[in-house]
């Protein structure tokens, strides 16, 4: 049967046997299997396709071997499997949702620093995944997934009980430069860097806003406002936030960055698929 690698994540077992951790697709849903036998530089890569002739399924947790797989060519937009893998959105969607958020704006220096970067980010973030595996785990995944939590704030805002506590422009930063670090965890291709263990992607983000922000000659109690809402954004600290949120803008950026990353577990896996991230097991309801 004929899939798409939607993501791959390369691991070395105790015996020290390569082995991939893959996401396929085809017209019939998603697949997360693992393939044994599988060198770091062995097929398939993300967005080739794949054949399989056998796949073991041990109660939901699916597996194969190298002998069973048998990689194929990139696909054309005109194979029917072209579609299923995640593409980066386009510039047109990306400046209409920040030109949005702008007219909610009212700080003059910050509404300057946002159009700035949000044009710089857009090139970059295009070509990076947000995760090996978890969520957004394809090229331009970390575009996707800061811009779903710039829509949905465009969304929010208006409707916020309570607008005079917050700043927007606060929120908007915040989510733009949130996952800036894995730019630096990451290769292009999602292979990880020793700086996600040296460093991580918290700490990277936090460190090269806050030193935008003073270059910027952003006032210094703002700037920090700011760059805790990159240190606080994973809620908890027992997520590997060093902070907890302790202003709302902050804690918006948690439930955005939440509801964007489930959605796309959701969205990625299979029917009933055992979901990890989720802790349960994921039933279509379409």
């Amino acid at each position: 049967m004929e899939y798409i690698v939607l993501s791959r994540q390369d691991c070395i077992a105790r015996t020290g046997s390569p082995y991939i951790n893959i996401k396929i697709a085809n017209e019939k849903g998603n697949e997360t299997m693992c393939v044994w036998d599988v060198a770091k530089t062995d097929p398939p890569y993300v967005g080739q396709l794949v054949n399989f002739m056998n796949i073991r399924d041990d109660q939901g947790k699916k597996s194969a071997r190298k002998m069973d797989m048998v990689p194929g060519s990139m696909p054309t937009k005109e194979h029917p499997l072209y579609s299923l893998i995640p593409r980066p959105i386009e510039r047109e969607a990306w400046d209409k949702t920040i030109n949005t958020l702008l007219g909610f704006c009212k700080d003059q220096s910050l509404i300057d620093f946002i159009s700035q970067n949000a044009d710089e980010l857009y090139p970059q973030y295009s070509k990076y995944p947000a995760a090996t595996s978890v969520h957004h785990a394809f090229p331009g995944g970390l575009l996707n997934h800061t811009h779903q939590m710039l829509n949905m704030l465009a969304g929010l805002y208006p409707c916020y009980p309570y607008p005079d506590d917050i700043k927007i422009e606060r929120i908007i930063i915040g989510i733009l430069f949130h996952d800036w670090g894995k730019v630096c965890e990451y290769t292009e291709d999602g292979e990880p860097t020793e700086k996600m263990y040296l460093l991580g992607h918290i700490y990277m983000s936090a460190n090269y806003l806050n030193t935008k922000l003073r270059e910027a000659g952003i006032e210094k109690r703002e700037t920090n406002l700011i760059v805790h809402c990159i240190l606080a954004h994973h809620g908890e600290m027992e997520y590997g936030s060093p902070v907890v949120p302790c202003i709302p803008e902050a804690q918006i950026i948690t439930y955005l960055d939440n509801i964007s990353a489930k959605a796309d577990v959701f969205n990625t896996t299979g029917n009933m698929e055992k979901s990890f991230a989720l802790g349960t097991h994921v039933v279509k309801s379409n």
